[in-house]
């Protein structure tokens, strides 16, 4: 890959992290990814000192978290962040949670986003030179392979009844 590599992000789990399971309760998650998202953002240029020179922000539309292996309390985890599609007002981008010190998939985060003009708190176009720095990173992360998760939806999944069984 050329140019842009995805940004990555280090985590310390904390043990207030963590619930009476015993492992990183789902609330953490969000927040190891969104202190990922800032550093994604700030990579990009858009992230608070964005908002306080520009007075544009990004607001979260959706998001899909998947749990994929339990992390616990003094667990480091490194999130990988990468820029799947973006449009003149929206961003699609996806981050791989990892245990720092085995390599291993804890968690993955996919979210789109919509760029907001904070005077009248609706969505607007990014600016050309912004919109330039998404074309290169999205240029630059297209040739990563797909991770299986990019893209899901939500849903429980009906066997036809010949596919069942008799049990």
């Amino acid at each position: 890959m050329t140019g842009i590599p995805p940004v990555e992000t280090r985590v310390l789990i904390l043990p207030e992290w963590t619930d009476l399971n015993g492992h990183m309760n789902v609330a953490w998650y969000v927040l190891a990814f969104d202190r990922a998202t800032d550093a994604f953002y700030d990579a990009l240029g858009i992230g608070w000192s964005y908002l306080e020179r520009e007075r544009h922000s990004l607001f979260t539309l959706a998001m899909n978290v998947d749990y994929v292996r339990e992390v616990f309390a003094g667990h480091s985890v490194r999130v990988v962040s990468r820029l799947v599609d973006h449009d003149r007002k929206r961003l699609h981008y996806f981050h791989q949670m990892f245990h720092a010190a085995d390599g291993w998939l804890a968690a993955t985060n996919e979210i789109v986003a919509v760029h907001v003009d904070m005077a009248t708190r609706r969505s607007a176009a990014f600016s050309d030179e912004t919109a330039g720095r998404l074309a290169a990173m999205q240029a630059a992360h297209s040739c990563l392979p797909a991770p299986p998760q990019l893209r899901r939806t939500l849903g429980i999944r009906r066997l036809e009844p010949s596919a069942r069984g008799n049990g």
